[in-house]
């Protein structure tokens, strides 16, 4: 009989193959040729977001499976993201501010579809930083530092150019930004933006074990924080699933971060309770956005009831996933569903024992 893991994983598996291909018949030694197919939703096949949960969803494989192909795997991938999404829409050059030394000097493009407009492409914030994560995540799993030195070279380039009033006292954050990074494109604020900054720096230097090398960047981000950010609320599951994720890399005693993880949990409560929470109630909501509620649920633990509702609300999905997902969502969706299923990755020591980020106040 088929264990609950092993059937977590099989449909993990298949999850991920619907967006990046077949890979079960690909032994090690052919791993290293593998060429990411261009399937993530995105301009030229590559899409930011799509393709850090991929890196993430590849690293949790090879930690559940100990098969070293799938870390090769989560390589390929990384280095073919920054091959399209660090070079400019025609593929002729580098970002501006970007080398063949360093070539995350330019930041990475979203990879959205149409070059303009209002959902065109550009640089968003949220995306960086979860790319970030992925390339830290990657150097912990093949330890090797040169991913969270990439991780640390791409915080350096984007980070002043999201940054409005940066060195007054009412700093503020622009949560998109032009492809070069010469202007903003959005003017308002991302809803999570500064607290995911002042983590994710945290965790790379952490990582890094070098010194106070993101101190000044940490610290424009916390004034952001102490302006705009300590009362989070939000409705959406999104928001609220990557709120607690981040929470949980907080030791406990970190008030900002419990009290943000507290208000989530009382507004998903709410939003997944039993009477409101229906098959019938899919079709108004987007599976990929529940999916970053249940890995955020799962990461941050101890609220046990809302935990118990990961399982139905999983079992929901997967009836409907495919009649209710638009086309163009069904790359984002499949590689949320798989960590939704095993978020190996996403957690604090789930590749990795690690030390608790205990100077983030």
């Amino acid at each position: 009989m088929e264990t609950a893991m092993a059937s977590r994983l099989n449909r993990f598996r298949i999850a991920m193959q619907q967006v990046y291909g077949p890979f079960d018949h690909i032994q090690l030694e052919n791993a290293r040729n593998w060429i990411p197919p261009p399937n993530s939703g995105g301009h030229r096949g590559r899409y930011l977001w799509t393709d850090a949960f991929g890196v993430l969803d590849f690293l949790t494989l090879y930690k559940e499976t100990s098969e070293a192909k799938f870390l090769v795997f989560a390589k390929r991938l990384t280095q073919t993201v920054h091959d399209v999404l660090g070079w400019t829409r025609d593929g002729t050059s580098r970002l501006p501010g970007a080398t063949d030394q360093h070539p995350l000097d330019g930041g990475l493009r979203i990879g959205k579809i149409d070059a303009a407009g209002a959902d065109g492409d550009g640089q968003y914030h949220h995306y960086l930083t979860l790319w970030m994560f992925a390339l830290n995540r990657l150097s912990v799993a093949s330890e090797d530092r040169i991913y969270n030195d990439q991780a640390i070279e791409l915080a350096k380039a984007i980070h002043p150019h999201f940054f409005l009033h940066r060195k007054t006292t009412y700093p503020r954050m622009v949560w998109k930004i032009s492809m070069d990074m010469s202007r903003p494109l959005v003017a308002s604020q991302g809803h999570l933006d500064a607290t995911t900054g002042y983590v994710i720096f945290h965790l790379l230097q952490a990582t890094a074990n070098q010194g106070p090398i993101l101190d000044e960047e940490i610290s424009d981000y916390k004034r952001v924080m102490d302006l705009t950010e300590t009362h989070f609320e939000s409705s959406d599951t999104l928001d609220l699933g990557m709120a607690l994720w981040i929470a949980h890399w907080c030791p406990r005693t970190s008030a900002w971060a419990e009290n943000m993880a507290q208000s989530c949990i009382r507004s998903l409560h709410r939003i997944f309770s039993r009477d409101r929470y229906t098959e019938r109630s899919l079709a108004h909501r987007l599976a990929f956005r529940e999916f970053g509620a249940l890995i955020g649920t799962q990461c941050y633990g101890h609220e046990y009831s809302l935990q118990a509702r990961v399982p139905p609300i999983m079992a929901m999905w997967e009836k409907y996933i495919d009649e209710l997902t638009p086309e163009d969502l069904k790359p984002i969706t499949m590689a949320m569903y798989a960590s939704a299923l095993l978020p190996t990755a996403f957690r604090k020591g789930g590749l990795h024992q690690e030390p608790e980020l205990v100077d983030v106040p």
